[in-house]
């Protein structure tokens, strides 16, 4: 039996509407559903990982909304790392945005780069959320997808090492509101534009 997402994740993933996304959408979304349903097909280890320019917002929306669905979906040996062509820092409003849609979220060290637990279930293992490089130790250097979240990192890393397979799915960046009366809202649509693509990507996937 798997563990039960905590009730506000369940509730916000009920609200999402994947025949909300645009056909062009879905056709950007299906060499990497078809990669998922290779991996899941032949009983492999199905390793993720989501890259943008600073791993600092895009990346790690798409990192802890992936782990989460594919757990909702019941899809196993799924493990999702995310990278930068550089390491920041996670944006402070990537984390209030994820708390509010029900993830507990508990800062492990601070630093000008903290390290966040980021919890969707009880008793399941956190996301262990931090920037850093695309391949940086803690992220696998082969056998996995690599997913690229933004153009600018889409564009500056036409190869990525180790990668079996590189799917450019672009978001717009939310960076663009920063210090608007529209930041929170904006965050919020991009985080849940996120989670429907996503939620539509697994849904499609047979065990």
């Amino acid at each position: 039996m798997k563990a039960q997402l905590f009730t506000p994740i369940e509730k916000v993933i009920n609200t999402l509407d994947p025949t909300s996304i645009p056909d062009a959408r879905k056709t950007v979304l299906q060499p990497f559903i078809d990669f998922i349903q290779s991996k899941v097909s032949a009983h492999q280890n199905i390793r993720l990982n989501f890259i943008c320019t600073h791993n600092s917002r895009r990346s790690h929306l798409s990192q802890v909304w992936a782990q989460t669905l594919a757990h909702h979906f019941n899809i196993k040996n799924v493990s999702c790392y995310s990278g930068g062509t550089e390491s920041t820092a996670v944006f402070p409003i990537i984390v209030e945005t994820l708390e509010k849609s029900g993830f507990e979220i508990e800062m492990l060290s601070q630093s000008d780069n903290p390290i966040y637990s980021i919890k969707f279930a009880e008793n399941e293992l956190p996301i262990i959320g931090f920037s850093k490089k695309m391949d940086a130790a803690f992220n696998p250097t082969s056998h996995f997808a690599a997913i690229m979240t933004c153009s600018q990192a889409d564009g500056d890393c036409p190869i990525v090492a180790g990668a079996e397979g590189r799917f450019p799915i672009p978001f717009e960046d939310p960076k663009t509101f920063d210090n608007t009366p529209q930041q929170a809202q904006k965050y919020m649509e991009r985080s849940l534009q996120i989670a429907t693509e996503l939620c539509y990507t697994f849904s499609k996937i047979e065990c």
